[in-house]
């Protein structure tokens, strides 16, 4: 039946007015673009203090409730969410993990929209005679992958807070300039650790002194039920804490000598650097095989988590001794003194990351030295960790097309790559070659000054400034070019810049040589190799056979070195090696291919599975096992040892 004309009137109507809502939204809701223009960066302070309430008493389920409240004014108004996170050198924020968003004024719901550029920013108007917006929200904590915060942070009986996982901030104003009152609910009976100052405790909640949102995103908080809080500066007038959170109380048993060597490197920092730029420091450490494990450096303090048995097991303790002097060291250079494309204004504005061989390849170095000087590694233990350093360097054949300039460039995308075919790719190689670079400046000053001078004086003038400050203090490669040259005159920008752009197929061992030593080779290998090899769980024969493959994941290849003899066979990662000379795979049994293979000169025999796909390759090596070592050179200075003395 057809319909009247006079039926159709409503759904005219409803159209007109459909029609006019959305004319109304989309005035309501404002394009970043627009906003931005209202709301150009100032670095001034903001108009009122933001606040910013987590709620974790539901951290086992990874649920973390959160409500803010933002001082407004009526108008056009971009809310961010952290992008780009510091230390991370990356577009690394969590914004996947927020579900759940409801912005209000006065108990009435305020149109959003998400900006079709930027996806980190939500545009709304606020409106007339509003002075305040709320904004609730679920951070669903990781539940495993990924980098950073983007790891497993929570289990049953602990959770890690970063703060820019539960913040959103009105855009328009330097993040250093915008005050913030955070408070934190955690679950009953768990304890908490923070370089936040307390500021009373109310309705069940703890409320921290107001910061800036800068200095709040900058200080995680670690919750637990098994929790071991270790004063490492008795008496000193700047404390230094060791935290020490685990899925069990018996993780947190440390030696004796682990507090001594942990207190020694809060002394040999001070040596090293002749200032501190803390009023107090947390070292927040999750032992745990249920989290991701890594390290994030802070002013403050540092994000640390590392495998459930680090202080229970010497091997694992060998392994992953350096994480906390290496996260301590960025108190002072990379959070104190930072390369000015690093030292952003808002978590927004892409980082640059040209001299991560500094911020990152200077604090391998120092962490280094400083976990020798510390006592946590003996000289030999030194000495085998950067051997296996140096020989993963020499096996790069990519860089005689990716410099390590490029790889510090590239820093946002080498993070997130594969971890397959690096030897031809490259990832993050400026903290490894970065630490053989710092080396060969050392031994140089060393050798220019006749050993009255070192790289401790470079520290000292370069990051020993201004004692107490926490002020980010920017710099750029001139300036580490002149301060390089107060401290021992030298052409160190052709020297720096001849490193940085190198496309030589070799690692740059002139550090190694001209501190006394020389990288060898033998079929024995050294203490710190096997606790890498059983840290990573790996079966590592990088420098034999060219493959790393998985221990955990019997017989899966890792990675293949480009070139090598496994490369050659047709080996590549993502296979499976299902047997090894007719036998079941194992480790051993490749192991034992390798020794029959130099006996007899006959190739190894390996049964890989492709996908669906099987198939045998023969792998022509015959040079049995290759482990890396350092051996010292008759009549040359030993400055290694020098080096790692303590001071």
């Amino acid at each position: 039946m057809a319909k009247s004309p006079v039926a159709h009137v409503p759904m005219l109507k409803r159209l007109v007015s459909c029609l006019l809502a959305s004319t109304a939204l989309a005035t309501l809701v404002t394009p970043l673009a627009l906003a931005e223009e209202t709301h150009a960066l100032k670095d001034t302070p903001y108009p009122g203090t933001l606040s910013v309430d987590v709620d974790m008493r539901e951290a086992a389920r990874k649920i973390f409730n959160v409500h803010e409240t933002i001082p407004v004014k009526a108008g056009a108004l971009t809310l961010r969410y952290p992008k780009w996170i510091p230390g991370e050198h990356s577009p690394s924020g969590t914004l996947d993990n927020i579900t759940g968003v409801k912005i209000s004024a006065g108990g009435k719901t305020l149109a959003w929209r998400r900006d079709l550029i930027d996806m980190f920013a939500l545009n709304l108007q606020v409106p007339e005679g509003v002075s305040r917006i709320d904004v609730d929200f679920q951070f669903l904590s990781p539940v495993g992958g990924g980098e950073f915060g983007q790891s497993t942070s929570a289990t049953p009986h602990l959770a890690e807070l970063e703060w820019n996982q539960v913040a959103f901030y009105p855009a328009g104003y330097a993040v250093r300039q915008i005050p913030v009152q955070a408070s934190i609910r955690v679950p009953q009976g768990w304890q908490f650790a923070t370089a936040l100052d307390r500021a009373a405790e109310k309705d069940g909640a703890t409320h921290f002194a107001t910061v800036s949102l800068e200095q709040l995103v900058d200080s995680p908080l670690f919750t637990g039920q098994y929790v071991k809080r270790i004063d490492l500066t008795p008496g000193a007038a700047v404390p230094v804490y060791l935290n020490v959170f685990g899925d069990r109380a018996g993780n947190l048993e440390l030696k004796p000598e682990q507090i001594e060597q942990h207190r020694n490197l809060v002394k040999q920092a001070v040596a090293l650097f002749g200032a501190q730029h803390y009023g107090h420091y947390d070292f927040l450490l999750a032992v745990s095989d249920n989290t991701g494990s890594f390290g994030l450096e802070h002013h403050q303090s540092s994000d640390d988590r590392i495998d459930a048995d680090f202080f229970t097991d010497p091997e694992m303790y060998l392994q992953g001794a350096g994480l906390l002097p290496h996260e301590y060291v960025h108190s002072w250079n990379g959070k104190f003194r930072r390369p000015a494309g690093l030292a952003t204004l808002d978590y927004s504005a892409p980082m640059e990351g040209d001299l991560l061989w500094v911020y990152e390849g200077l604090t391998e170095y120092l962490g280094n030295v400083l976990t020798a000087r510390s006592g946590m590694w003996n000289a030999d233990q030194y000495r085998d960790a950067l051997a296996v350093t140096a020989a993963q360097m020499d096996h790069v054949p990519g860089r005689t097309w990716r410099n390590l300039q490029d790889t510090a460039d590239n820093a946002q995308r080498l993070y997130y790559t594969p971890r397959a075919w690096m030897s031809e790719n490259r990832r993050v190689d400026y903290y490894p070659e970065g630490e053989l670079l710092w080396l060969d400046v050392d031994t140089k000053i060393r050798e220019l000054s006749n050993n009255a001078r070192s790289l401790d004086d470079f520290t000292h003038a370069f990051h020993g400034i201004q004692n107490g400050s926490m002020k980010v203090v920017s710099y750029r490669f001139e300036d580490i070019v002149e301060t390089l040259n107060k401290v021992q005159p030298n052409d160190w920008r052709s020297f720096l810049r001849q490193r940085l752009d190198s496309h030589e197929a070799g690692a740059p061992l002139g550090g190694i040589a001209r501190g006394g030593w020389k990288l060898t080779y033998t079929d024995t290998a050294s203490a710190t190799y096997k606790a890498m090899e059983k840290a990573n769980k790996v079966t590592d024969r990088s420098f034999s056979l060219g493959a790393k493959i998985s221990a955990e994941d019997k017989g899966a290849v890792i990675d293949v070195i480009w070139g090598s003899p496994a490369f050659e066979a047709g080996l590549a990662p993502g296979m499976k090696v299902i047997a090894v000379n007719g036998e079941s795979y194992s480790g051993e049994e490749l192991d034992a291919a390798i020794a029959e293979a130099m006996k007899t000169h006959k190739a190894i025999e390996l049964l890989v599975k492709n996908t669906s796909v099987y198939s045998t390759l023969h792998l022509a090596y015959y040079g049995g096992q290759q482990y890396p070592h350092l051996t010292r050179v008759d009549g040359t200075a030993d400055r290694i040892g020098a080096i790692t003395a303590a001071k």
